[in-house]
């Protein structure tokens, strides 16, 4: 912790004299705040310490440089930030701070929303970004809605809605209606969020992990076709199809 201090410091005057940095705002930082929490994700799936080390940093760069220019319009400081999460992880946490007794982490995390509706909140809802990815918004949202008791009771039972959604997404299909594929193909999406959340499966994560696979074995397919003087718009399916299960070999 000593070398936070300097970091604030440090970017205070980063603030003062770097043009770039003096004129950025809360809104031009948006972006950058996305895009390093994103790098942190593969950073931690890389499971490469040094690049987790480096890319936290990142992240706390921009939590540093929010801050600071809330305390020079006179709005908040850090310390105000740091202040206010120890207040709330005190409060949230009454099983260690104060004579709640819990079974487990599953109730901690049902005394934890309950906890924050006393705080004001008058849904079960409130509180969660809407600019989340539309996997991740859904399973936050299916959860939130199961600590209320809105829930299904087995996991065959969420498949069978599943099912239910393909039929309804294959009839809106042949019928030419766009307007109502694309809500049910979002219905389906959403009961697949919510057999993947009885699976315990976490559905970014998965597709994320589908995705990096489709993008290796791609890649190894331009780099087969590269060998031979060709693109994949010179190359037939057949043959490209052949460098693909090779790749799946690999």
């Amino acid at each position: 912790m000593e070398k936070l201090g300097p970091l604030v410091d440090l970017t205070k005057r980063l603030r003062k004299e770097c043009p770039w940095d003096r004129e950025q705002t809360h809104e031009s930082l948006k972006p950058h705040l996305i895009e390093e929490s994103y790098e942190v994700l593969e950073a931690l799936e890389s499971g490469d310490p040094g690049r987790m080390r480096e890319e936290l940093g990142d992240l706390l760069l921009q939590v540093l440089f929010h801050a600071n220019i809330a305390e020079e319009s006179g709005t908040f400081t850090l310390d105000d930030v740091a202040s206010a999460l120890m207040t709330k992880l005190v409060d949230r946490h009454p099983h260690i701070f104060g004579d709640t007794t819990v079974s487990g982490p599953g109730e901690v995390k049902e005394n934890w929303e309950k906890l924050k509706m006393r705080e004001g909140r008058r849904s079960l809802l409130d509180g969660l970004p809407r600019h989340l990815p539309g996997l991740l918004h859904a399973l936050r949202i299916q959860e939130k809605a199961a600590a209320g008791g809105f829930d299904w009771k087995r996991a065959g039972d969420v498949f069978g809605k599943v099912e239910e959604e393909m039929r309804e997404l294959s009839g809106a299909v042949e019928a030419g209606d766009t307007e109502n594929i694309r809500e049910e193909f979002g219905d389906l999406l959403f009961s697949l969020v919510n057999y993947a959340r009885f699976l315990k499966i976490d559905p970014e994560d998965a597709l994320r992990r589908t995705i990096g696979k489709f993008r290796d074995r791609f890649t190894y397919v331009e780099g087969e076709l590269r060998k031979r003087g060709k693109t994949p718009a010179e190359s037939t399916l057949t043959e490209m199809d052949i460098l693909w299960n090779e790749a799946k070999n690999t």
